[in-house]
């Protein structure tokens, strides 16, 4: 809530920055008219038609800029709605292709093996990125309950890891590894820049559209 009360703060200050340059560009804009008014030549006097044209220039151009102020503030009026609607989220399991955080309990995996794969592989990382266990999984795909073992089923320590797929035909591997999405709780909803942001549990982060399903643990 906090990145939330800064960022409005934020808009709110670039909203009076743009206003107070506008006024000023305005204000400039008539001294020069005026002088261009004054210094003209007597004998080939500037066309009306000319000044009607410079003055409908600007006011299309500062009345864009309260456009963009206006959708400024729509944005950010859909931001703390999204926000308010995020809070039923916490507390909730989401499904996600993020990392996940190993404790105590098993996590509840979600995959698909390829349609022309006869064999399946759960492929794990750690948070440094090294593979720490291979584990062939059914075909059958769904929901999996991940026990959290290393490539000798001994537990692996706490902490964050990512899950990928790999396919097998035979000897031969279909395409690249998948991401594997995983369920974890949610502790928190965030604003920001980039939009909502969603905290599981063990601080992964992630955003919330990249959310594919939410369950009632």
């Amino acid at each position: 809530m906090e990145t939330s009360a800064i960022s409005t703060g934020q808009n709110a200050a670039s909203r009076a920055s743009s206003k107070a340059a506008v006024s000023a560009d305005f204000d400039t804009f008539l001294k020069m008219m005026t002088t261009q008014m004054k210094n003209q030549d007597p004998m080939n006097p500037i066309d009306s038609a000319d000044y009607a044209v410079q003055l409908a220039t600007f006011s299309g151009v500062e009345q864009q800029t309260r456009t963009n102020q206006l959708l400024e503030g729509l944005t950010s009026q859909f931001g703390v709605l999204g926000m308010a609607q995020l809070a039923a989220w916490v507390g909730q399991e989401a499904r996600s292709a993020a990392p996940v955080y190993l404790g105590d309990e098993p996590i509840s995996i979600s995959y698909q093996p390829a349609t022309q794969a006869d064999r399946a592989v759960l492929v794990v990382k750690n948070a440094q990125g090294q593979m720490v266990s291979r584990e062939d999984v059914s075909l059958e795909g769904g929901e999996y309950q991940w026990l959290g073992a290393d490539a000798a089923g001994n537990p692996l320590p706490n902490g964050i890891y990512s899950l990928s797929l790999e396919n097998y035909n035979g000897e031969q591997q279909l395409g690249d590894a998948v991401p594997v999405e995983s369920y974890a709780r949610i502790l928190e909803a965030r604003g920001g820049g980039n939009g909502p942001t969603l905290v599981l549990a063990g601080g992964v982060e992630v955003n919330a559209t990249e959310i594919t399903a939410l369950r009632v643990p």
